[in-house]
C-alpha cells in the first residue's frame, strides 16, 4: 500500500511539473515567440515595412530582399538614435525596440507572416537635421516636443553614426542616446525646481530680498557666485542665476521638501518613451547639512538629471501645469495627460522664465520674433573639466507650443553655447506646419 501511495505521489508530482513547465513555455512563447522565429533569419522574415517621419520621409525600409535607410547621409546620421539599425546597436532605435511589431508573427504557426507594416513617427527628420548640424560634432542632445499634444518632433544625440556605412568607425559614445539613456550634472537649470519648491513653501516670497556680493558662507562653507548681484528680488535672483540667493533659498526650503519635489517631478524615476526606458537622475537623499544642501539647490553636489525628464518638466510649465506625455510613435491613440504641478506655480515659473529672457539673455537680439521662456545652466564639473552647457524652456506661443532641452556636454556656458543651438532649432520650428 505504501509503495502504491509513493508511486501515486510521484506521478502527481510529475504531472504538476509538466503543467508548470508547459505553462512557463506558453507564457514565454507568447512574449518571445517572434524573437525566436526571427533569430536565425532576422532580415529576411517575409515581412516588409517602412519607418516614416511626420512628413512621410522614409527613414528606413525593409523587405525580403533588402534593408535600407534614408537616402542622404545627414538624415541617416541625425536620425540614427531615432531609427537605430537592424542589429540593435543603440538601445533606443525604433528598428530594434519595435522590430517584432513591425515584422508580424503568428502564434498559431510559430512563424513570421508576410505583412506590410508602416510605422509613422511624430519626429520631423528635417528638424533633426537642423539640430544635429547645430551641435556641429559636439557631444550633446536636443529634444523638442509640442507641449499641448505631446508630439515629440525632435530627438537628436551627438555623436551619432551613419547606419548605412559598414566601414564606419563610430566616435566614443556614438551608440549612447544622451537624450534618454544618460544623466548629467544640471547646474542652474535645477534652480527651476528649487524655485517651484520656494513658491509653494516660503511665505511672502515676493517681499523677500536676497543680497549677493559674489560669495557667501553657509555654516562656514563658502558658496561662490558668477557675479555680484547685491540686493535682488526672487525674480531677479533667478534671472541672474544667483548661486548665493538660491543656496540660501534651498536651506530655507529644507532638504526633505526639496527631495519631495524632486521625486514628485519624476527626476529620480525611470520613464518610458513608448517602449523605450530612460535613465533615472539623482539627488542627495541622506542628510547632508546646509552647506551641501545649498550646493544641491543650485544643481551641483551629487545632482544629476536626465534630459528627457527635464523636457517633461518644462513642458508642464508651458502647458499651465498639465503634462502631456511626449510620444514619438504615432499610434493614433489619445495622448496621456496628468496634473504635474499647480497652475499658479506653473504660471509664476512661466513669468519668471520670460523675465529671464528679456532681463538677462538679450531676448530681442538672440531670439528675435520668439515669445521665449527659458533658463540657462552651466554645470560645473570640477578639476580641468569644462562645464556642461544647458538651455531649457518653451515658446509661449499658441501656434507654436514647443518645449525644448538643449545640452552640450563639456560645452561651456549655457547662454553662449547652448542657447544659439536652441535659437536655430526654434527658428526651424516656427516654419513648421
Amino acid at each position: 500500500m505504501k509503495k502504491i501511495t509513493r508511486r501515486a505521489f510521484s506521478v502527481l508530482l510529475l504531472a504538476v511539473l509538466v503543467i508548470v513547465g508547459l505553462t512557463t513555455y506558453v507564457l514565454r512563447y507568447i512574449d518571445h515567440g517572434a524573437e525566436w522565429a526571427l533569430y536565425f533569419n532576422r532580415l529576411n522574415s517575409g515581412s516588409s515595412g517602412e519607418l516614416l517621419d511626420r512628413n512621410g520621409v522614409v527613414l528606413a525600409a525593409f523587405s525580403a530582399n533588402e534593408n535600407r535607410y534614408a537616402e542622404d547621409v545627414l538624415t541617416r546620421t541625425a536620425n540614427y538614435h531615432v531609427t537605430g539599425d537592424y542589429w540593435g546597436r543603440t538601445g533606443t532605435g525604433i528598428l530594434s525596440t519595435y522590430w517584432n511589431k513591425m515584422q508580424g508573427f503568428s502564434l498559431l504557426t510559430g512563424t513570421t507572416r508576410s505583412t506590410a507594416a508602416t510605422t509613422r513617427l511624430f519626429i520631423d527628420a528635417g528638424l533633426n537635421n537642423t539640430a544635429y548640424a547645430a551641435l556641429n560634432g559636439r557631444s550633446g542632445c536636443v529634444l523638442v516636443t509640442n507641449y499641448q499634444t505631446g508630439e515629440l518632433v525632435c530627438m537628436v544625440s551627438s555623436p551619432a553614426v551613419d547606419p548605412a556605412d559598414p566601414n564606419a568607425e563610430p566616435a566614443p559614445g556614438a551608440y549612447i542616446n544622451r537624450a534618454l539613456s544618460a544623466v548629467f550634472v544640471p547646474g542652474s537649470i535645477f534652480k527651476l525646481i528649487t524655485a517651484a519648491a520656494a513658491i509653494e513653501n516660503l511665505p511672502k516670497l515676493e517681499e523677500r530680498r536676497f543680497y549677493c556680493e559674489g560669495k557667501t558662507e553657509i555654516a562656514g562653507v563658502e558658496i561662490n557666485c558668477s557675479g555680484e548681484h547685491y540686493t535682488q528680488t526672487f525674480e531677479q535672483a533667478l534671472a541672474n542665476s544667483c548661486n548665493v540667493a538660491f543656496a540660501k533659498i534651498a536651506t530655507l526650503v529644507g532638504q526633505d521638501t526639496l527631495i519631495r519635489y524632486v521625486r514628485e517631478y519624476g527626476f529620480l524615476d525611470t520613464h518610458t518613451l513608448g517602449d523605450i526606458p530612460t535613465a533615472a537622475g539623482s539627488f542627495p537623499l541622506d542628510f547632508v547639512g546646509d552647506p551641501e544642501l545649498g550646493w544641491a539647490g543650485i544643481g551641483q553636489s551629487t545632482d544629476t538629471i536626465n534630459p528627457y525628464a527635464m523636457l517633461r518638466f518644462v513642458s508642464a510649465i508651458g502647458n499651465g501645469g498639465i503634462l502631456v506625455e511626449p510620444t514619438m510613435v504615432n499610434t493614433g491613440k489619445a495622448p496621456v495627460k496628468s496634473r504635474f504641478m499647480a497652475t499658479d506655480t506653473a504660471e509664476k515659473l512661466k513669468e519668471m522664465m520670460a523675465y529671464n529672457v528679456s532681463y538677462a539673455y538679450e531676448g530681442d537680439f538672440r531670439f528675435t520674433g520668439m515669445k521665449l521662456c527659458a533658463k540657462t545652466g552651466t554645470a560645473e564639473l570640477g578639476g580641468d573639466l569644462t562645464s556642461h552647457a544647458w538651455f531649457v524652456g518653451f515658446l509661449d506661443d499658441a501656434e507654436h507650443p514647443y518645449a525644448f532641452v538643449v545640452l552640450v556636454e563639456n560645452g561651456g556656458g549655457g547662454l553662449t553655447v547652448a542657447s544659439p543651438i536652441a535659437a536655430r532649432v526654434l527658428q526651424h520650428c516656427l516654419r513648421m506646419e
